[in-house]
């Protein structure tokens, strides 16, 4: 537990603002189960992790009819539903998709965002890859990959872990995160 301290009051003085780690792959390689399982031990560590998970398609979590889908349907930019234990923010992206860097401005004060998705955002990451996929490496032509969570051997020279070396994964990440200030 002594190193875990030490690696926290080393994060906190690199630079306060949040760091930001991508967990990249496509679509079945694993990546939300790696984030469901790497967060537990990040918090337990001590840190504030938020995840920001970009999706192809599109969602809402409103139900027509309801004063927030009503308000939306006749033209509000964006509607915050607040209740006691949570808050969400809804903005309608009518004209572009937003930046990374506008939708982490959005976020609460955290320690760290894993970003979920962003294939090809400039952020250090690691790529989840299953041969099961078919899909190519991401890290062939990627530099910001550090490394590979996978089932097989990757395209180029690049530290290598295990789908089920959770504990490793999450080492990295607060390593990788910690040495990299943000944008």
């Amino acid at each position: 537990m002594k190193k875990y301290s030490l690696i926290l009051a080393r994060f906190a003085q690199v630079n306060n603002a949040m760091k930001v780690f991508g967990i990249a792959g496509y679509s079945g390689s694993g990546k939300t189960t790696l984030i469901e399982r790497v967060l537990p031990l990040l918090a337990a560590r001590g840190l504030r992790v938020a995840v920001v998970k970009h999706t192809h398609h599109d969602f809402d979590i409103d139900r027509p009819g309801k004063d927030s889908w009503r308000v939306r349907e006749a033209g509000a930019v964006a509607v915050l539903l607040a209740s006691d234990h949570r808050t969400a923010l809804l903005t309608e992206h009518r004209d572009a998709p937003p930046a990374l860097d506008t939708l982490l401005d959005q976020l609460p004060p955290c320690d760290l965002v894993l970003v979920e998705g962003y294939k090809r955002e400039p952020i250090p990451k690691l790529e989840v890859h299953r041969v099961a996929t078919g899909k190519p490496w991401l890290c062939a032509d990627d530099p910001h990959i550090l490394a590979v969570v996978c089932d097989s051997v990757p395209p180029r020279a690049i530290p290598v872990m295990p789908l089920d070396a959770v504990s490793q994964s999450a080492d990295f990440i607060l390593a990788h995160a910690l040495c990299r200030p943000t944008a």
